[in-house]
């Protein structure tokens, strides 16, 4: 097992470079063709951080593993709002922007359920994939049209500092970022389904623990930077949009291109898990208003509330541990 194990570390730092580099080479690019930087730092940055998941599903999908995949999805979501955002307040508190409560949380919300309620006959077919598509794209167009009409995100974003690359070089990054992610991808998913088979566990598992964990690298990073920098609307926006992506497009994957046949205790046990954690994320940004350290409008969320999120972390790997 030494090998697949020596494979998946490896496989997991190109990712995380080689995501870095593609999303580098691809906002040069949109810049160069003369994209707006508010659209880029919206769509291209934001959302690019979810590129090693995607790259994964789709791998594991056309691989036969399409339980890895899955893993991978909600694995990612319930390390996204337990883990990176506990270990982000731990280290800077947040300040969650107001167009964010009213329409990004809701809308995590909405989708969490929508998505429940297709998998209830715990098969992922390619009907309930095109429709989980399909809501993705409107769900891009609204947000993206309602935040670059918000003067405060918009600041924020204008703020951050996107990659500026002349054209030669932003398409060298583009492909060469881009065939890095699909081989360490491949590499990923082989070394994982080879650490599955050596110790006698579902390949689910394996996608919710080590690859779900992996490949929220990127979100890590890029939240942990966005909050020490003092822009929270950034830091949440890169979890919440990273839920929403891996719910309508990484999970799709493999409805998509091989549906799937869930697990009996995929719905009850980490769905379920995935479901409780967004509605906790939900209250705690609720009762976050009424802070006596949240700014006008404003949910402030503390270290308390980290503390809260990573034991829920630790507490979902004991249980899903036992079930094995």
């Amino acid at each position: 097992m030494l090998i697949p194990l020596l494979t998946v570390i490896a496989a997991f730092i190109v990712l995380v470079w080689s995501a870095d580099l593609f999303v580098a080479g691809a906002a040069s690019i949109a810049e160069n063709m003369g994209l707006s930087p508010v659209i880029i730092g919206l769509t291209i940055v934001s959302l690019g951080t979810s590129a090693p998941e995607i790259l994964v599903s789709v791998t594991a999908a056309l691989s036969g593993s399409g339980g890895l995949a899955i893993g991978n999805a909600v694995g990612s979501n319930i390390a996204n709002i337990c883990l990176v955002l506990g270990l982000t307040l731990l280290i800077a508190p947040l300040q969650v922007h107001p167009g964010c409560m009213r329409t990004e949380i809701p809308t995590l919300l909405v989708v969490t359920a929508g998505a429940g309620l297709l998998l209830l006959d715990v098969e992922l077919e390619r009907g309930d994939a095109i429709m989980m598509l399909g809501a993705l794209v409107l769900i891009l167009m609204q947000m993206v049209s309602s935040q670059t009409h918000d003067p405060d995100v918009m600041d924020v974003v204008d703020d951050e500092e996107l990659p500026h690359l002349n054209p030669l070089r932003a398409w060298l990054a583009f492909v060469v970022g881009l065939v890095l992610l699909v081989g360490s991808s491949r590499l990923l998913v082989w070394g994982a389904s080879e650490i599955a088979m050596a110790l006698g566990v579902p390949e689910l598992i394996i996608g919710l623990t080590i690859v779900a964990v992996g490949t929220s690298l990127p979100e890590l990073a890029a939240t942990v930077a966005s909050a020490v920098r003092g822009h929270a609307e950034i830091a949440m926006g890169n979890i919440v949009g990273s839920n929403l992506f891996n719910l309508l497009a990484v999970m799709a994957m493999p409805g998509l291109l091989a549906p799937e046949q869930l697990p009996e205790n995929f719905l009850l046990r980490d769905y379920a898990a995935m479901s409780i954690a967004t509605v906790l994320l939900a209250a705690a940004v609720y009762l976050g208003r009424f802070h006596p350290r949240a700014k006008p409008e404003h949910a402030f969320l503390g270290r308390s509330v980290g503390v809260l999120f990573c034991a829920g972390y630790a507490l979902y790997y004991y249980r899903l541990f036992l079930s094995l």
